[in-house]
């Protein structure tokens, strides 16, 4: 063909009509550079018509300017595109973005220059260059990487070149990754795990679409499990991508993945520097023959990578609102990993202790189909739990934890064993203010509190990441000494636990600590030597780990994800709680767990004392189906927001009035959304509620289609959101 149609990188622009050069041949999925104006753009060659467009005169078309040098995107990969653009309302163009994530990937030399220390020393030392060679210990990259590492300027660092303590070196960008042997080290798996390993590595060799759900307890061995079937796809020479929800389960995979494998797998996440991004991209894209590229562990956007012969897709604590995008693309990579695996004709498996109502909605339905694991691996026992009534068992003034959850610290304490106390809040206390005027320090850019950090001695917005010093003086009334903490967070936790037991180690395991694979790593290595006595953390802490020692798991505050308009509140509170409770007695000592808890009365509070999760997910089932929500009926939100308040209220008035009448769609607001202002930005939503036979999208597309917005107002869409805020 001398014509194509080519989707651009940028969504204002839609698809383009180019011509091909002289000599030039290209296939659908080819990824190109074309002229734009003076300047030049990359898009990928699409399916002759698939794509809406104007037809512009052949005579008037413009040829291509060249083929970038990496294989074509494939089919499967273009009709993902297309679906989850089209499902979450986005343009195809952010979509086609995530897949061209790493700009360095489509060309470039292939060698760069990295820099490392050279053991020499500065002729002046200034405190930013002893920063920066403490930092660097070890550490390897580029000057923009090395940078952000050191926390200093890139010319503090070429100076530290020019005298010789930095030296250049050339790497290799695309050098081959460490083979996995799929029979390294074989496990030893129990009845039950061998059953449903042997179910899925029958899916793998079959080769067609098959969705699975493994339904395990905590400690049962899941890991252990999918990995027979991740061996066989090695063994038939395709990729696997396992799907992770934090980042910070990244090195505790990866031991037990090189302990299973003898190699660890490419991995794929922000905190990859951007040489590392470009060899796994363009080592994902030629595939495991000509880069051993063969398992894949990544957080959500792994799944949009070109993989070149993908044969298996997992994804592990599939239960986890990690997965949802709340920014961009808003896409749940649970459900487009399930729709990936239909593409590409393979198998996908969903493992979870706690799995979401909808994931277990399809399994009861027989869309897929449910694995189950019942009990701990090795004999091991489910933890006993017991709640710790708040209204009758009152901590001291001043104190968040009640005398029994005390004397069961003190206990492990005395017989060497480890604790772990779980409340789902960051910082040292969610709300500061002055005792002498009542001023709450507010931060200027969202309707949020700020939250005190006293281990980086901040206040800080978990919304925008504005951060900023504690004043001495109440900046209100000018009285000093006279600011007060309201309400705990992790670090007062830990600070009432080091008063209580002076003698005790104690560890705080939220993002803030446990930000970076390395940071999680040497927390890992320090719980499994033994070096701490007692962990405070936040839901980082409720999954993926494994502590033979711990044998005590406190729930401080379990009411505390009931509170707000989260439409999916018991549920969650029913995921985190069972998921730390299960951090409890893994290894040959039995478990116990406290909740403490205002509320035991609650449905959610008592199945977790009872054990009784299928009676909880049945009331809650049947709540959802009553109210129509998912899995029985869809939900969708728009925000629409702006810098100026009226400015959004007037555009949510106007759409509000054209909303379209239906007897399956039914649309609540506009309102002010809960966080009415966010980084700076006014915002108005609307919640829409749709029967499963509604045509939601079109609806909604048609809805907003028909408004021609200011400039300053943004509209989102969001499908399936979790975030109500």
């Amino acid at each position: 063909m001398n014509r194509v149609r080519i989707l651009v990188l940028n969504a204002a622009l839609g698809p383009l009509d180019y011509r091909l050069a002289e000599g030039m041949s290209v296939v659908p999925g080819q990824v190109v550079i074309a002229p734009l104006g003076p300047r030049t753009v990359t898009g990928i060659v699409w399916d002759e018509g698939r794509l809406p467009g104007n037809e512009v005169p052949e005579s008037k078309l413009r040829p291509l300017r060249e083929i970038v040098p990496v294989p074509p995107l494939a089919g499967p990969l273009r009709r993902l595109i297309e679906w989850t653009a089209d499902y979450y309302c986005a343009p195809l163009a952010s979509v086609a973005r995530m897949v061209l994530s790493s700009g360095g990937a489509l060309g470039g030399p292939t060698t760069i220059t990295e820099y490392r220390l050279s053991g020499g020393t500065p002729e002046r030392m200034t405190p930013q260059r002893a920063t920066a060679i403490e930092a660097l210990e070890g550490e390897q990259g580029t000057i923009r990487d090395l940078s952000g590492i050191a926390g200093v300027s890139e010319g503090v660092l070429r100076g530290l070149v020019n005298q010789g303590v930095i030296e250049p070196i050339s790497v290799a960008i695309d050098r081959p990754y460490p083979r996995a042997d799929a029979d390294y080290n074989q496990p030893d798996l129990s009845p039950d795990q061998a059953l449903v390993a042997g179910r899925l590595v029958d899916a793998v060799k079959a080769r067609e679409f098959a969705p699975f759900l493994i339904d395990g307890v905590t400690g049962s061995g899941k890991t252990e499990t999918y990995f027979e079937p991740v061996a066989e796809a090695i063994r038939m020479g395709r990729q696997v991508l396992v799907l992770l929800p934090e980042i910070a389960l990244t090195e505790n995979f990866l031991t037990r993945f090189e302990q299973r494998f003898g190699a660890a797998p490419v991995q794929w996440h922000s905190s990859l520097k951007s040489t590392e991004r470009r060899r796994a991209w363009r080592a994902i894209a030629a595939g495991p023959a000509k880069s051993d590229a063969q398992v894949i562990v990544g957080a959500r956007s792994a799944l949009f990578l070109p993989y070149a012969d993908l044969g298996l897709i997992v994804v592990d604590e599939a239960h986890e609102i990690s997965f949802k995008q709340d920014d961009g693309v808003r896409y749940n990579a649970r459900d487009v990993s399930v729709m990936r695996a239909r593409f590409e004709d393979i198998p996908v498996v969903l493992a979870s202790a706690t799995p979401a109502l909808e994931s277990l909605h399809m399994a009861n339905s027989g869309v897929y189909t449910k694995l189950e694991l019942s009990s701990r691996f090795g004999g091991a026992q489910l933890p006993e739990v017991r709640l710790v009534d708040l209204t009758i068992e009152k901590p001291a003034s001043g104190r968040w934890l009640a005398a029994p959850l005390i004397a069961q610290l003190e206990a492990r304490l005395e017989a060497g064993e480890q604790s772990l106390l779980f409340l789902n809040r960051r910082g040292y206390a969610p709300l500061t203010l002055c005792r002498n005027c009542g001023h709450r320090f507010k931060c200027p850019n969202c309707s949020a509190w700020l939250v005190e950090h006293r281990l980086s001695a901040r206040l800080a917005c978990h919304h925008c990441g504005l951060e900023t010093a504690p004043p001495e003086a109440c900046p209100e009334c000018g009285e000093t000494d006279c600011l007060v903490a309201c309400g705990p967070g992790v670090e007062r936790i830990a600070d009432e636990v080091a008063a209580l037991f002076p003698e005790a180690r104690v560890a705080v395991a939220t993002s803030d600590t446990l930000g970076t694979p390395a940071r999680a790593a040497e927390f890992l290595a320090q719980v499994q030597a033994g070096a701490i006595d007692v962990i405070v953390g936040t839901q980082l802490v409720t999954k993926g780990f494994h502590f033979p020692e711990l044998t005590l798991v406190g729930v401080v505050d379990a009411d505390l994800g009931l509170e707000g308009g989260d439409l999916r509140a018991a549920e969650r509170t029913y995921s985190q709680i069972a998921q730390v409770a299960g951090r409890a007695g893994r290894g040959a000592k039995p478990g116990e767990v406290l909740i403490q808890t205002r509320h035991p009365e609650a449905d959610v509070i008592a199945a977790l004392a009872n054990g009784d999760r299928d009676a909880f997910y049945a009331a809650e089932t049947e709540a959802r189906r009553d109210a129509g929500a998912p899995p029985f009926g869809r939900w969708a939100a728009i925000i629409l927001s702006s810098e100026d308040e009226r400015e959004a209220r007037e555009a949510a008035a106007r759409l509000g009035d054209t909303r379209p009448r239906a007897e399956d769609i039914y649309i609540l607001g506009p309102a002010p959304a809960p966080l009415a202002l966010l980084r700076g930005r006014y915002r108005y939503r609307f919640l829409v509620n749709a029967r499963r036979s509604a045509n939601l999208q079109g609806t909604l597309r048609g809805w907003l289609d028909a408004h021609d917005f200011a400039p300053g107002v943004r509209v989102g869409v969001d499908i399936d959101p979790y975030s109500f805020v």
